[in-house]
């Protein structure tokens, strides 16, 4: 059994991740006692760097990539040494038309932007309806944003701030598709919008839950802006930066400890069992809170989940992570690989391709021309690069598929992985001079420096719920129909039926994503009581 430093705590913090951290800062400062019990041998969860090829020295954002919800207020608030990167390109959209290839580039400047749509359509109109229509998801997003670490409103007071009914039906009512369409005539244009709210959402753009809305919706919103950054020394720049606030602060971090259960009648001072290496132990704190899924929540509380396989979480995408010794050349020799790979590179992701990728996979196929985005984060930020890899040219590349929901992977995980990596690279490959193979680097048992990972291998190592990133489908940021009062979720979106326990992961409302908004808000819930 571990001697921590006192038998009871304030506070006890189940699971180390970047939200877990967050919290035990924002209580730690506060004066309260705190103790983190992470059950890996390193605190960070899916937010981490590391080297996952053997003797190269690339440090890998390896499962989460790019940060966009994380408040500046967070950064402030906990003074951490953190910084993001712009990339100086949106997206590159590569595309064959007229027997020529091409491709959409977003960014660089307006200019250039209008030039490249125009170069694609054959006139200014896609444009033109591309500036209005994300200027009004950016009138959206300044007025959303802030709101995601204040108390959670209730669907009225959301609707009346952002008072704009066309922008609110269109974003918070009907399905996405039906904007996409209004707003675009072009099959690509079209399918590169849609694409945001597809990222780890198995879900039709015309689907009814509207689901691929609330997706859209915290990926347009992020910073009042949208954008979406490198950090700077890869995720575990920001974890680390957390794990030392939080300690800094007074809160006591142990990793090796496996929470097994929750005991609390909701009233009196919790008991949490947990294990290590050595046997089982048990500390209690006058609040617990839990940086893991609602299901795991579940199970630690004794109670039995749902376990009706049309509501169970279900992951949706394929994570590849490579190393390269340079670029590949593009087909299209118009654009720069620098500037291709430098913003989000969209493969198969035109509007057809992604309904057809779909259908597939809802049929229990996996996609015949996969869906997928590249990025390369050591274009922004070379220091995730050991000196001798940067002078030589190497970059990192990492693939985000699309539309490959767990259930394809039940049968045969590492079957389908490898047919599903082939097809993926090969669509890439279609709009590449030479193969991508062809510039893979070697570790030092001269492997190529590749990895994927698919919704199976994520829930295995991670243990997220059906390999789902966000731990369930992400929620509205606000309450719901009939909890006007905020009764069903509680003020800040993170209370659950036992008030001395808390949800402080991305299963929370207004969870998901790299943001520390969740364990933010459980952080307040404790600090208002």
């Amino acid at each position: 059994m571990t001697t921590f430093g006192r038998d009871v705590y304030d506070d006890v913090i189940v699971g180390g991740g970047h939200n877990g951290l967050v919290a035990a800062a924002y209580l730690a400062r506060a004066g309260r006692s705190v103790l983190v019990l992470e059950r890996l041998g390193n605190t960070g969860g899916a937010a981490i760097s590391s080297r996952p090829f053997v003797g190269v020295d690339a440090r890998l954002s390896r499962y989460s990539y790019l940060v966009s919800l994380l408040p500046d207020k967070i950064v402030r608030d906990l003074e951490l040494s953190f910084a993001v990167r712009r990339r100086t390109v949106s997206s590159y959209t590569p595309a064959e038309r007229d027997g020529r290839p091409g491709g959409l580039l977003v960014g660089g400047g307006e200019e250039r932007t209008r030039e490249s749509f125009a170069r694609l359509t054959g006139s200014d109109r896609e444009y033109e309806s591309w500036r209005a229509f994300y200027e009004t998801t950016g009138r959206v997003a300044r007025t959303v944003f802030p709101t995601l670490t204040e108390p959670l409103p209730t669907r009225a007071e959301l609707r009346r701030r952002i008072d704009d009914e066309a922008a609110w039906r269109m974003l918070f009512e009907e399905p996405l598709g039906v904007a996409v369409e209004r707003h675009f005539t072009d099959d690509l244009v079209r399918g590169v919008v849609l694409t945001d709210g597809l990222i780890g959402t198995f879900a039709d753009a015309h689907d009814p839950s509207l689901a691929q809305n609330r997706c859209f919706l915290y990926h347009v919103i992020g910073g009042e802006t949208g954008n979406w950054d490198v950090p700077v020394g890869g995720m575990g720049a920001l974890t680390d930066a957390l794990a030392a606030a939080a300690v800094k602060a007074g809160a006591e971090i142990v990793t090796g400890h496996e929470v097994l259960r929750i005991d609390t009648d909701g009233a009196a001072p919790a008991e949490v069992v947990f294990r290590t290496a050595t046997g089982e132990g048990r500390v209690v704190g006058r609040t617990v809170l839990v940086n893991a899924s609602p299901r795991a929540l579940a199970e630690l509380l004794g109670q039995t989940p749902a376990q009706d396989p049309a509501t169970a979480p279900e992951g949706a995408q394929l994570k590849v992570n490579m190393l390269l010794r340079r670029l590949p050349r593009l087909r299209d020799t118009t654009v720069d690989p620098r500037e291709a790979f430098g913003g989000t590179f969209h493969i198969a992701e035109g509007y057809t391709q992604l309904a057809r990728a779909y259908a597939e996979a809802a049929a229990g196929e996996l996609p015949s021309v996969p869906p997928s985005e590249i990025y390369c984060h050591s274009l922004a930020d070379p220091t995730i690069l050991g000196p001798e890899l940067v002078e030589q040219g190497y970059q990192t590349l990492t693939l985000f598929g699309l539309h490959t929901p767990a259930r394809l992977f039940g049968h045969d995980n590492q079957q389908a992985r490898e047919v599903l990596l082939t097809a993926t690279l090969a669509q890439l490959d279609a709009h590449l001079a030479e193969p991508l193979t062809d510039c893979l680097a070697f570790d030092a048992d001269s492997r190529p420096c590749i990895e994927a990972k698919t919704p199976l291998d994520l829930e295995r190592e991670l243990r997220l719920p059906g390999g789902h990133i966000f731990h369930r489908d992400l929620s509205w940021p606000f309450a719901d129909e009939g909890e006007e009062e905020g009764a069903g979720v509680g003020r800040w979106g993170v209370e659950t039926a036992h008030r001395n326990v808390l949800l402080c992961g991305a299963g929370a409302v207004r969870g998901g994503g790299v943001s520390g908004v969740p364990g933010h808000n459980a952080a307040m819930a404790v600090l208002g009581r």
